[in-house]
C-alpha cells in the first residue's frame, strides 16, 4: 500500500472491525470522516517501519471511551487533530508520521484522518494488531515506551495534558477524565522516536486490516465468504491459527457501559450440524469493549490475548459489543494473536490476569485442537458454504 484511496477505506474498515475484535468503536462512522478528509485534502500516504527515519518524531492518534457513547456522540476530525497538536506544542517539537496505536475498530480509522490532513504519512503498523480496552495494553509499553505525556481534547475543544510516570497511572488518571469529557474524547499518546517505533510496534497491520476487508467482499461475491475470510487468515503471519468455535444465535445478553467502557457477556446457543457429525455446544462470551474470553459448555476456547470475533451468520459482517442484539444468528471465530503479543513480557502486561480473569492463557491452536477431537466445530472443514 503507498496511498490510500476512498475505494480502500470499504476493505479497511471492515477488517478493522474484525481485528477489533468487538471493541473498537464502529469503524463504519470513522471511515466517513476519513473520506471527508480526503475529499478535502487528498490521500494520506502509507509507509513500511523500515521506511521511518531513526530521528523522526512519531504521535499516535485515537479515540479513548466506551464504544456505545460514540454512537450517539460522534466523534470529528477537529478533537483528533487537537489532541495531536496539544502534544506536539507540550513536547515543542512537529510530527513526521502517525502511528496508529491500535487496528481495531474506529482506531485504525482517525490516524489516516489526522494524516490527511496534516498532509503526514501513516505508518503500516500498531500495537496490538487487534484493539485491547486500555492504554498500557500495547507493545509499545511492553518494551518500556510510556504512554505519557499523553493529551486529551473533547469536542468542546477542552483539553487535558497528562504527564505522570508510566503508562499503568496515565490509564487509571485518564479513565477517570473521560466521564467529565462525555464518554469518549480523542487522544494523543506514545510519543517515540522513529527508532523506538520500529523496534516496539507490530508491523503491516493496516495492511491485514486491508487484506481481511478484501477477503470478506470478494468471499461474498463468490458465495461464501466464511470460508473466504478463514482461508486469508491461514495465509497470515500472525492470524493463521484460526477456526470456529461456534455457529448459533444469541440468546442471552447482558451489556452495561461503566467506568467508561461497554461491559458485559453474551450467550451463543449454537446449532447443530447432523450432516457431518459436528455440534455446536453453549458459547458464553465475555468482553469489555472487547471479546475476551470464550467458554464452550463450560470449557475455555478462546481467551486474550488471542482474537475472538463474532461475525453475522449469513454475511460474516464484523458485530462489535454495542451491536450485539438478542436473536442474532452468528459465527464465533478465534484467531491467534502475533508471536509478539504471546511472550511472556507481554502477557504481563495484556494477559488474562490483566483482566481480573482466573483463567491461564491457552493458545486458540491447542483449543481448536482439543474442539476437533470432541466432535465440535472448531474447524473450517466443518464448515458448510
Amino acid at each position: 500500500m503507498q496511498n490510500i484511496v476512498k475505494s480502500d477505506l470499504t476493505y479497511i474498515a471492515e477488517g478493522a472491525a474484525f481485528l477489533g475484535t468487538g471493541g473498537g468503536g464502529d469503524p463504519y462512522l470513522g471511515r466517513l470522516l476519513v473520506e471527508r478528509i480526503i475529499e478535502r485534502h487528498g490521500s494520506p500516504r502509507v509507509i513500511g517501519p523500515d521506511e521511518i527515519e531513526d530521528d523522526w518524531h512519531i504521535f499516535t492518534s485515537g479515540m479513548m471511551g466506551a464504544p456505545s457513547v460514540m454512537i450517539e456522540k460522534l466523534p470529528g476530525i477537529e478533537e483528533a487533530d487537537l489532541a495531536v497538536r496539544t502534544l506536539e506544542r507540550y513536547l515543542g517539537v512537529s510530527a513526521d508520521a502517525i502511528l496508529p496505536a491500535e487496528m481495531g475498530g474506529m482506531n485504525s480509522m482517525f490516524p489516516l484522518a489526522v494524516a490527511a490532513s496534516r498532509g503526514l504519512p501513516v505508518i503500516d503498523a500498531d500495537s496490538m494488531g487487534r484493539a485491547f480496552p486500555e492504554l498500557q495494553m500495547a507493545t509499545f509499553n511492553v518494551f518500556g515506551v510510556n504512554a505519557s505525556p499523553m493529551t486529551m481534547a473533547n469536542e468542546h475543544g477542552e483539553i487535558i495534558i497528562y504527564d505522570v510516570k508510566d503508562s499503568e497511572r496515565t490509564e487509571r488518571f485518564a479513565r477517570q477524565q473521560i466521564i467529565q469529557l462525555g464518554g469518549s474524547a480523542a487522544i494523543s499518546c506514545y510519543p517515540m522516536s522513529g527508532a523506538t517505533a520500529r523496534r516496539v510496534c507490530v508491523p503491516h497491520t493496516l495492511s491485514l486490516a486491508f487484506g481481511i476487508g478484501k477477503a470478506l467482499h470478494e468471499g461474498r461475491r463468490d458465495g461464501d465468504a466464511l470460508s473466504a475470510l478463514l482461508n486469508y487468515l491461514r495465509g497470515t503471519e500472525y492470524y493463521r491459527e484460526c477456526g470456529i468455535l461456534s455457529k448459533g444465535k444469541i440468546t442471552d445478553l447482558e451489556r452495561v457501559t461503566r467506568d467508561g467502557w461497554t461491559m458485559g457477556t453474551c450467550r451463543v446457543e449454537g446449532f447443530d450440524d447432523s450432516d457431518n457429525g459436528s455440534r455446536n455446544g453453549n458459547l458464553e462470551l465475555t468482553f469489555q469493549n472487547e471479546n475476551l474470553l470464550a467458554r464452550l459448555d463450560g470449557q475455555v476456547v478462546a481467551i486474550v490475548p488471542d482474537l475472538i470475533c463474532v461475525v453475522d451468520l449469513e454475511t460474516v459482517t464484523p458485530i462489535t459489543t454495542e451491536h450485539l442484539k438478542y436473536g442474532q444468528r452468528v459465527a464465533v471465530i478465534a484467531t491467534s494473536a502475533a508471536p509478539i503479543m504471546r511472550t511472556p513480557e507481554a502477557l504481563d502486561v495484556f494477559g488474562p490476569a490483566c483482566f481480573g480473569l482466573e483463567e491461564e492463557y491457552v493458545p486458540v491452536e491447542k483449543c481448536l485442537k482439543r474442539m476437533k477431537e470432541t466432535g465440535h466445530v472448531g474447524d473450517l472443514r466443518h464448515h458448510r458454504g
